[in-house]
């Protein structure tokens, strides 16, 4: 249950029902919101009086219920994601490598007229034999590359060791799909207003992935985006499987943007065109999309970038699809 109070309420009072149901207050637009679980279907006969509004839900996935709120837009500097009439289109390599790489990335994409340059500094790699990034010297060649070309900048938080570090250096903080339960990070972007872009675990079911986005929302920060990168299932011949039933989900019953990666889902090259324009006739509200200026040679998940020549085929292949559900690549 989701419970507004009355403008008059104390904070005495709100603490005493929220002790009584074992609920979450967060503060949100001047106004303290309590959260309880979704088993509680009455407030006490007691309280009923500070009580403004209330919200019954059939289960913890709550704030991100369209039930509740219809939908949520983000604001990004002068872009809004969430708005029903733009695709972001987030492109980059996979890992911050070296400054040449990071700075011919953004200038292309630059050109392009995309917005948004993303890499990873700290890389949650399976093998630890593998590159594991280049860590806050990443971050670094991020913040200069933003300043140089005037673009945002996403990258990944592995785990609560360097979260603040990101915080600080980016604009988007990523929660990749091996982070997606780590509750402690969760719960310090929910402490932060900056957008968060939370991946589905690759073996976690819709409601768990939501549940892990109402960590983030029960701590005060609605600035929340859920992005669908594949799910692991019985199919050896992708790397996972990109789920668009889930995409369809969401869209119709969660009131948070939807963003798609069909880099991580594919796993190579040759299908990434066709699965992110499919993810764009979907309506969606965003993409994430790797690129190298040489893919062949790149440190991490090099069968899955593709070059500045297939990127930019790509991407003029997507205007008419996105014009066709009225939308524009942005």
């Amino acid at each position: 249950m989701i419970i507004h109070f009355k403008k008059d309420t104390t904070s005495t009072q709100i603490e005493e029902l929220r002790s009584e149901i074992q609920g979450i207050i967060f503060q949100q637009d001047n106004e303290s919101i309590l959260v309880s679980p979704s088993s509680l279907k009455q407030v006490p006969q007691q309280f009923q009086s500070i009580v403004s509004s209330e919200y019954v839900m059939t289960s913890d996935i709550q704030l991100a219920d369209k039930s509740y709120i219809k939908h949520r837009e983000i604001q990004l500097d002068d872009l809004v994601i969430g708005n029903g009439m733009n695709t972001h289109l987030i492109g980059g390599p996979c890992s911050v490598e070296s400054w040449e790489q990071i700075d011919q990335t953004a200038s292309f994409l630059k050109n392009l007229g995309i917005k948004t340059l993303r890499a990873g500094c700290f890389k949650p790699r399976t093998s630890p034999y593998t590159f594991q990034g280049l860590g806050e010297e990443g971050l670094e060649l991020l913040a200069k590359a933003r300043e140089k070309h005037g673009l945002n900048i996403i990258t990944e938080v592995k785990d609560s060791s360097h979260i603040d570090l990101v915080i600080e250096h980016t604009d988007i903080v990523q929660i990749g799909t091996k982070a997606m339960y780590d509750t402690s990070i969760l719960r310090r972007c929910g402490q932060s207003n900056k957008p968060i872009l939370l991946k589905r675990g690759f073996g976690s079911t819709l409601q768990e992935f939501v549940q892990a986005a109402e960590f983030i929302l029960s701590q005060g920060n609605p600035n929340v985006i859920l992005c669908e990168r594949g799910i692991r299932t019985f199919e050896s011949k992708t790397r996972f499987t990109l789920d668009l039933t889930g995409v369809a989900y969401i869209k119709h019953h969660i009131n948070l943007p939807i963003f798609v990666d069909p880099s991580h889902a594919m796993g190579y090259r040759y299908g990434v065109p066709d699965l992110t324009r499919a993810a764009v006739a979907m309506g969606i509200d965003g993409l994430l999309i790797e690129t190298h200026p040489t893919p062949e040679k790149a440190l991490s998940d090099a069968s899955q970038q593709l070059n500045f020549d297939e990127f930019e085929q790509m991407y003029h292949s997507l205007q008419p699809v996105a014009q066709a559900v009225g939308r524009t690549i942005i």
